[in-house]
């Protein structure tokens, strides 16, 4: 027979309790199920669009490299959508209710009536007014027959894109974005970044135009500085010229005066993902209206839509084929096929499309201008 000691016993009593707290701890540790679940970061990721798909694209030439779009109308029968083609030196003419391509006016040259890289574009009145960025320039043509009345900034201007205009008492104030860069293509300085922004006073002495005025307008310091700018559009009403910055650092509005001074407020920050483009306003009557604001990308394009007063987005829509877009432009007034207005975008440098206007705002719920709002 087998014996055991009475310090084996005591031995054995404290393993067997060793082995019942080793149990009980087990059971008593949360699996791995129940553990509390790590912490994830979620990148911030663009808002939802809706699709509003385009009544009609214009024939695609991607050796144009159309940038910029503007609709003038004799108000009766001629409706014109003018694009600016980089490429090929022209102003592209194309019906505007029905995208047709009419003909085309320019040519590659310094000569008046002539254009070299043409960007931006602006009509107002029986005028089409035309950033070069390559003979660094600004160019007034009359409509409908393009006659050269003016040439303005040759002496000032470096590598000018965009450009936003309004009449002044005895003729217009032009504002014109520059973004010169240095030797080796990068931002410059901040002490140099005093001419992204421009402003010509020209005063019209009986269809003769002649500049009375000049100012370099930009920040040097602050978050009011431009980095890299091309699209720009202003609410005279309102006294707002809103500047939009595509640098990486920035991606967001600038917001100044119709002066041209910054006024320490910015919009669209952390809204916008890719690069802000092609900007737009659609002014009610009665003070409401709707900003559109492009936030470009080749694959993930949309069309971000501002409050007139708030710059708050009440929603984005997008195309079902335009991409990559540089300019567009609002028409509110009605067209032939679009009695509630368009709305013009340029898709991926060869061509344009037209949306409706009334159908974007009924997707995204909005009170067009021309509809009562209930008190």
């Amino acid at each position: 027979m087998m014996r055991t000691s009475g310090f084996g016993v005591l031995s054995l009593l404290a393993l067997a309790l060793l082995a019942a707290c080793g149990e009980q701890g087990r059971d008593a540790a949360p699996s791995p199920s129940s553990a509390p679940a790590p912490l994830v970061e979620t990148a911030p990721t663009p808002r939802p669009a809706t699709e509003v798909a385009e009544r009609w694209l214009t024939q695609r030439d991607e050796g144009d490299n159309v940038d910029s779009v503007a609709v003038w109308s004799d108000g009766v029968e001629r409706n014109w959508l003018l694009a600016t083609a980089k490429e090929s030196d022209i102003l592209i003419i194309y019906d505007a209710a029905t995208g047709e391509r009419l003909g085309e006016a320019g040519g590659t040259g310094n000569a008046p009536g002539r254009l070299l890289r043409p960007n931006g574009l602006f009509v107002i009145d029986d005028l089409v007014w035309i950033v070069e960025r390559d003979n660094h320039r600004l160019q007034a043509l009359s409509l409908p027959d393009f006659a050269p009345l003016g040439i303005f900034g040759a002496d000032v201007l470096v590598k000018p894109y965009g450009l936003w205009m309004e009449r002044a008492d005895t003729g217009y104030r032009i504002f014109v974005t520059d973004s010169y860069e240095t030797v080796d293509e990068q931002v410059p300085p901040d002490a140099e970044l005093d001419g992204r922004l421009h402003r010509f006073d020209i005063v019209d002495r009986d269809g003769r135009f002649e500049l009375v005025e000049h100012r370099r307008l930009g920040p040097t310091e602050g978050v009011g500085r431009l980095f890299k700018v091309e699209s720009l559009w202003g609410d005279p009403a309102n006294d707002r010229l809103l500047v939009a910055d595509e640098h990486p650092d920035a991606l967001n509005l600038k917001i100044f005066d119709l002066e041209g001074r910054f006024t320490g407020e910015t919009a669209l920050d952390g809204e916008l993902f890719y690069e802000p483009e092609g900007t737009a306003l659609d002014a009610c009557e009665d003070g409401r209206g709707f900003w559109v604001v492009t936030d470009q990308d080749h694959l993930d394009n949309r069309f971000l839509v501002l409050d007139r007063l708030g710059l708050d987005v009440l929603g984005a829509f997008t195309g079902a084929v335009t991409a990559n877009t540089d300019g567009v432009w609002l028409h509110p007034a009605p067209l032939p096929g679009f009695p509630g207005g368009a709305f013009y975008a340029v898709h991926d440098d060869g061509n344009v499309g037209a949306f409706d206007w009334a159908e974007v705002q009924s997707a995204l719920n909005l009170t067009p201008c021309t509809q009562d709002v209930m008190q």
